[in-house]
């Protein structure tokens, strides 16, 4: 009888678990990315597509930004920046995807920049850090972001000043269930827990 209830209970929290923790795939393309001592800044991309939220392609007017902190220093091919900064996707309306901001965070984790070799239309350059920060719902999300440039920065010495003017990226986020929530779905599934008991019982 307990292994009865005890299933009836998994097969009610599982699906509830699974959208908590539902990853949005965010991909983003164009815009600028420049490089300073004060940090790395992407302005002007537009998100184009989004997995896992709303129904796929976007218009005009679905932006992804961000700034990192103040530059590290730089290890071979690898320039790094310090964590804080911001990171922003606001979104359009469109197909199912919020309007305005959907994620409103900042770099959790120093932020890397590696030149990864010449390609064709300058220097391949990725860019990679974890974030977290408010989902649109008002809860958490923590995830990464992965963003690639093809293009030329005035190098210098410290090899990424200047700004490069071409590529795209994925940002994964999770959203975090709220404690509340949860602790609501634990105190529902023990009632439910309660009353079958009971009934079987009875």
């Amino acid at each position: 009888m307990k292994r009865i209830v005890l299933m009836a209970l998994l097969a009610l929290a599982l699906p509830l678990a699974a959208f908590a923790g539902s990853t949005v795939d965010f991909t983003n393309s164009g815009g600028t990315l420049t490089g300073s001592n004060a940090g790395l800044s992407l302005t002007g991309s537009e998100v184009i597509k989004v997995e896992g939220l709303g129904t796929g392609a976007l218009g005009n007017d679905a932006t992804l930004s961000f700034s990192t902190g103040s530059y590290i220093g730089t290890v071979g091919a690898v320039s790094t920046f310090n964590a804080g900064g911001s990171f922003t996707i606001i979104g359009n309306g469109i197909n199912g995807v919020p309007s305005g901001s959907i994620f409103v965070g900042s770099f959790t984790t120093p932020v890397t920049l590696t030149g990864e070799g010449s390609v064709s239309g300058g220097t391949q350059y990725v860019v990679f850090a974890h974030i977290s920060g408010t989902w649109y719902t008002g809860q958490t999300a923590v995830g990464i972001t992965n963003e690639s440039w093809v293009g030329s920065f005035t190098t210098g010495e410290d090899g990424f000043m200047g700004s490069s003017t071409f590529g795209s990226g994925d940002t994964f986020l999770t959203p975090t269930p709220e404690p509340g929530t949860l602790g609501l779905l634990g105190t529902g599934l023990v009632g439910l827990a309660g009353a079958i008991r009971k009934k079987f019982k009875a």
